[in-house]
């Protein structure tokens, strides 16, 4: 059963197409990655399936229940976790789990345990009478994700949980992930780290402008690639480069240029990179280093959008 179907979405607001008859299906018990560059319609997506926004046309089901006629049921079965932190910084952590588990009924008593429940699962629960503004970055982040579970939800959106954190905190927030997967939980997970997304999540969707460009595992999306060869050139002086003539060499498909390296995309069947060299040479770019990499799911992105998923 999917736990969320998305068909034909559209949302603009005024001249800007946010999304384009986006359409996309999420099976009960997966980590779902929804992973775009900035602008592309990932938080407009959520937003929608949240019910913090309208959507122009399209139907989204969650729980094979239609969100437009029953947002109120549907919200009692799902937890977001924003990213923008929605904490209050004067409450405790205590105060502030109870206060977003009492927004869904959950009376006092249960509620106690629920809450001390949440903190325990992020490992706050030692800092549970502590007031928020005393938290570190990594703390307010798993304080966050404990607002969002208290009330145990089928369907958790985590909008990029980890951003700004530390190491340690990045760990213990990617480990409860799994736990909360393992418990049953469905959860869409966005993120600018691609190598989370590859620990992480069994499917996962890269969205641009507005809609779903590819869908699949990581294996699968790296298959779109596979007869793709990357090539990664150190340059003293990238200055010298012409992309034009690059693109020009028979085999070349894409160059990306950033800081002093060039990142050269060709057809695994064409042998070119003596072409490519022979040219950076003449240039008179000088090459510090050659270095050839098998298809990752950046170079995937990269090759699908045009842009790196931190852009």
């Amino acid at each position: 059963m999917k736990t969320v179907q998305i068909n034909n979405l559209y949302k603009s607001f005024g001249d800007n197409i946010a999304l384009n008859n986006l359409s996309l299906g999420i099976e009960e018990g997966e980590i779902f990655g929804l992973l775009g560059p900035n602008g592309a319609g990932k938080s407009t997506t959520i937003n929608i399936l949240s019910g913090l926004l309208k959507e122009d046309k399209g139907t989204i089901k969650v729980f094979d229940k239609n969100i437009k006629a029953n947002i109120g049921e549907v919200k009692q079965d799902m937890g977001v976790v924003p990213q923008d932190l929605a904490i209050f910084e004067e409450l405790t952590a205590y105060e502030n789990v109870s206060f977003f588990a009492s927004l869904y009924g959950i009376k006092t008593i249960e509620r106690k345990e629920k809450t001390m429940k949440a903190l325990q699962f992020v490992g706050l629960e030692e800092k549970a009478k502590e007031k928020a503004k005393t938290f570190s970055g990594g703390m307010k982040r798993r304080l966050n994700i404990a607002c969002a579970i208290a009330h145990t939800p089928k369907l958790i959106i985590m909008d990029e949980p980890t951003v700004g954190i530390d190491p340690q905190s990045r760990n213990h927030i990617l480990n409860s992930i799994k736990e909360l997967n393992r418990h049953g939980a469905t959860i869409i997970y966005t993120t600018h780290y691609m190598e989370e997304a590859e620990a992480l999540c069994s499917r996962m969707a890269i969205v641009d402008k507005g809609n779903v460009i590819a869908c699949g595992t990581a294996e699968s999306l790296r298959d779109i690639i596979s007869d793709k060869n990357t090539v990664f050139i150190g340059l003293k002086d990238i200055s010298k480069v012409d992309e034009k003539i690059l693109l020009n060499i028979k085999g070349v498909e894409d160059v990306y240029f950033k800081e002093n390296v060039v990142q050269i995309i060709s057809k695994k069947e064409v042998i070119c990179l003596d072409k490519i060299i022979t040219y950076l040479a003449q240039a008179g770019a000088a090459i510090l280093d050659v270095k050839t990499q098998t298809p990752n799911l950046e170079d995937v992105f990269l090759n699908l959008t045009g842009r790196s998923l931190r852009d």
